[in-house]
């Protein structure tokens, strides 16, 4: 019985699972961070881009679906 303890307490597998798994965690949170930032970037830089043909003669743009003509 004092083997099998001693086996257990040494057994570190578990706790190297625990550390992959925080690790994952961060990974998948900075993950979707970025794409959200990203996503955030490109849809102001599309909203000026609609603005900046609404103002010009060219063409325009819809900015509520987002079509331009």
């Amino acid at each position: 019985m004092r083997k099998m303890i001693a086996q257990f307490r040494d057994d570190e597998s578990g706790a190297a699972m625990v550390e992959y798994s925080i690790l994952i965690g961060i990974i998948a949170v900075a993950s979707i961070m970025t794409v959200l930032a990203i996503g955030g970037w490109v849809n102001g830089r599309f909203s000026s881009l609609c603005t900046a043909l609404e103002a010009s003669t060219v063409g325009g743009c819809n900015a509520a679906t987002g079509v331009g003509s």
